[in-house]
């Protein structure tokens, strides 16, 4: 049965079905994740969370796995040369800028402690 623009088409009929209601608990799984969820009907809340059985070493064979940590291994190594070198230079710019303000307070002569407002009276 269609129906002609601007015509409204016939309201759908829902079946209850009661046997729905009559389940403390429902079973459902995740679309995302594949977890199976149950969930109580009268407060929604989630009762119990089981994660899918994962295939140990994700699915791969052995050499794959090795050379999956032979490059974690590589990049771990590049990282820390770096983060080496990057102490190296905060070391050097410290000392710098130690060296710089140390030329400016010999230059600029102490006058003492600065005036409390009490001698301002």
């Amino acid at each position: 049965m269609s129906s002609a623009p601007g015509r409204l088409s016939p309201p759908v009929r829902v079946v209850y079905d009661p046997s729905v209601s009559r389940t403390k608990s429902l079973r459902v799984s995740c679309p995302d994740c594949g977890s199976e969820l149950v969930v109580d009907t009268a407060t929604g809340a989630v009762l119990s969370h089981k994660r899918p059985q994962e295939v140990p070493g994700g699915g791969k064979d052995f050499d794959a796995l090795l050379a999956g940590l032979d490059e974690s291994k590589s990049r771990a190594e590049e990282l820390f040369e770096r983060e080496k070198a990057a102490m190296a230079d905060r070391d050097r710019l410290l000392e710098e800028k130690f060296r710089a303000a140390m030329e400016r307070a010999a230059e600029e002569p102490d006058e003492g402690p600065p005036k409390r407002p009490f001698d301002l009276d």
